[in-house]
């Protein structure tokens, strides 16, 4: 939940959690001192409560409206339903796939997208459904048209580009807002774009990264969920950057990933709080 900061949220939640004898196994909180918001995520044991989901929304409700909270319950049972986004670049894909057959990542595969033949193999042999829907220059509208198709028909709930590299439209980026999480291979805001290890090869730069964020119609200048940096030096080709560079984006994108199935995340503006 998010509302403004005041005194006494916490103890107005908890409280009113303890009065259903509610078990809260972890409690999470911020207080934004720029926006004078606060967030709060809380685990609840269900099967000390009284009555199911439903009733604790319901029941949730007065305090809620009392303090203008934005809230969400959710069944942590209930795995979300992700498609996953790739072009021909496969590491973060495959280390994805690995991650959810071994159920290191719990979440509900509902396909593979691609505008590239190239993964079919792989997405297939983990008996996956893979869809091709090329991406033409000159008929972007019914390409991302069947590709929107897809995500209505699988009901998704998240969208994870692992290395797609198209830009979205914006009114998709708009409709799945705060639900489209991708992986940039550099440290943003510096060198977005097209070719960052060129572009941090060309500045000498001395760490390079990984970030991973959720998608805007700005391209690479959505609210930041996660990164994490591995160092270089002047001896290292461009080559050597995008193979380091490889490891430190299936890394960011799996726990950027964590977070957000696990909904740890919350959107503040441009910006996230992310109770790890």
């Amino acid at each position: 939940m998010s509302c403004p900061d005041g005194v006494g949220l916490v103890a107005a939640v908890s409280g009113l959690v303890a009065s259903w004898g509610g078990w809260l196994t972890e409690v999470s909180n911020h207080s934004d001192p720029d926006t004078g918001r606060f967030f709060m995520r809380n685990e609840i044991r269900v099967e000390s409560l009284p009555f199911g989901i439903d009733e604790f929304r319901q029941g949730f409700l007065p305090l809620a409206r009392r303090h203008q909270m934005d809230f969400a319950v959710r069944d942590s049972a209930v795995l979300k339903r992700v498609m996953i986004l790739v072009s021909r670049e496969d590491h973060c894909l495959v280390d994805l796939l690995h991650r959810w057959r071994t159920s290191e990542l719990r979440f509900d595969l509902r396909g593979v997208i691609s505008n590239h033949e190239t993964t079919r193999v792989d997405v297939e042999h983990h008996q996956v459904a893979f869809h091709h829907v090329p991406i033409d220059p000159a008929q972007r509208a019914e390409g991302f048209g069947r590709l929107e198709e897809l995500l209505d028909d699988e009901g998704v709930d998240l969208v994870v580009l692992a290395r797609y590299m198209q830009v979205l439209p914006e009114a998709l980026c708009e409709r799945y807002a705060g639900r489209i999480l991708n992986i940039h291979h550099s440290f943003l805001p510096s060198f977005s774009g097209g070719k960052p290890y060129q572009q941090a090869h060309e500045r000498g730069v001395k760490l390079i990264g990984a970030t991973s964020h959720f998608v805007t119609s700005d391209l690479d200048a959505g609210p930041i969920v996660e990164q994490d940096v591995v160092r270089v030096d002047h001896g290292d080709t461009v080559e050597d950057m995008v193979r380091l560079g490889r490891d430190v984006e299936k890394t960011v994108l799996a726990r950027a990933l964590r977070y957000v199935i696990e909904d740890r995340v919350l959107v503040n503006g441009n910006k996230t709080v992310v109770f790890r």
